[in-house]
């Protein structure tokens, strides 16, 4: 399992960087547009920020334009590339071309079949919004499950993104996700809980120890 920033903010990931258990960042045409910097120069920061991989996500819609795109993508990010693909017919032939020559994932899947058509074009990675998910077609963890029904067995990992709680985040992970990726917020919530608080609290006041 691996925990993901999801973020294209160069202070967002050293922050997360500094936790030292966030195992890579994703982006996407969105979140890079946050950025103050070109996409191309934002890229090779955060690709300075972390040992894990990063996550580009193709925004061209041709099939040549698109195999270009991902191909400087790589030139850019290098060896830790991790393209995502977006789940279109266009996008699964992609994947197909380019999967011998760098890893992709495909992204916006909301149905086990799409997750089945990204397997066979050699995805390493099938990405659902699970909340999005839930907003758009009435439960985005059982998405995650017939996903992980379909990709049994498989070499395909799933990764949940749009993750509005650790709670559904959680569940994301029962359902058969084996990773998250999740904006920074998120990421800190999941390291808390009130009666953790209560009980460091407790020790403190009524504890000793070498310090």
């Amino acid at each position: 399992m691996a925990l993901y920033l999801d973020s294209a903010i160069a202070s967002e990931a050293e922050i997360a960087s500094k936790m030292g258990w966030v195992k890579g960042i994703t982006t996407n045409p969105t979140l890079l547009a946050k950025s103050h910097d070109t996409p191309e120069n934002t890229l090779k920061k955060l690709t300075q920020l972390t040992s894990g991989p990063v996550f580009y996500q193709l925004i061209t819609s041709d099939f040549e334009a698109m195999l270009a795109e991902g191909r400087k993508a790589f030139e850019i990010i290098g060896k830790q590339t991790v393209l995502k693909i977006p789940a279109t017919s266009v996008g699964f032939a992609v994947v197909a071309s380019l999967s011998p020559e760098i890893t992709c994932s495909v992204t916006a899947i909301y149905s086990a079949a799409q997750a089945a058509v990204a397997r066979e074009a050699g995805a390493k990675i099938a990405i659902a919004y699970v909340n999005r998910a839930t907003r758009l077609l009435g439960d985005g963890i059982a998405l995650v499950r017939d996903m992980a029904s379909i990709l049994a067995g498989s070499n395909i990992e799933i990764l949940a993104a749009s993750i509005k709680s650790p709670e559904e985040a959680a569940a994301s992970l029962q359902a058969g996700a084996h990773h998250l990726t999740l904006p920074l917020p998120m990421l800190q919530a999941m390291t808390t809980h009130e009666f953790s608080n209560k009980t460091v609290e407790e020790f403190a006041n009524n504890g000793q120890g070498l310090l």
